[in-house]
């Protein structure tokens, strides 16, 4: 069973499945977040939706270099969370099955090419205090409080 993050689904209410891959990015003690600025200021783990016919790994890819301007070299996946929301930029109300992986930046190719996002490091701490959704929080907490929380050799 895949864990739920947020509030829980209203009866009655139809969602559309939105599934999407985020990255826990680190490099050197620091954490990659991006900040978007519509429609509602809030950090995010950088990624986001996989659109129909797109394998997962080469979305994650996309997404990063979109918000934050970084390429990524993929370490390994972390597990998985829902979340039910809408979606004002889609006027959708989805069930987001979210993906969580750890990546390391890897070449930063410029400013984040998505429009009203921007890139920010931060000490892993100060990231899960600011982060919008307890999903994110979760997986990064959870990073943090393994024995290695950064070891990219697992």
């Amino acid at each position: 069973m895949i864990r739920r993050f947020d509030t829980p689904p209203e009866t009655g209410r139809r969602y559309r499945l939105r599934p999407g891959a985020y990255a826990i990015l680190e490099r050197g003690g620091q954490i990659l977040l991006t900040h978007q600025a519509t429609p509602w200021p809030e950090f995010q783990l950088p990624g986001g939706g996989i659109e129909r016919g797109e394998h997962p790994l080469p979305a994650l890819h996309r997404e990063v270099l979109e918000e934050t301007g970084w390429t990524m070299t993929l370490t390994r996946r972390l597990g998985a969370f829902r979340r039910f929301t809408f979606m004002p930029e889609y006027d959708l109300w989805a069930e987001k099955l979210c993906t969580i992986y750890l990546a390391r930046p890897a070449l930063r190719q410029g400013e984040p090419r998505e429009p009203g996002h921007s890139a920010h490091w931060m000490a892993p701490q100060d990231a899960v205090r600011v982060l919008g959704n307890p999903g994110d929080r979760h997986f990064l907490k959870r990073l943090m409080r393994s024995t290695a929380p950064f070891d990219h050799r697992k």
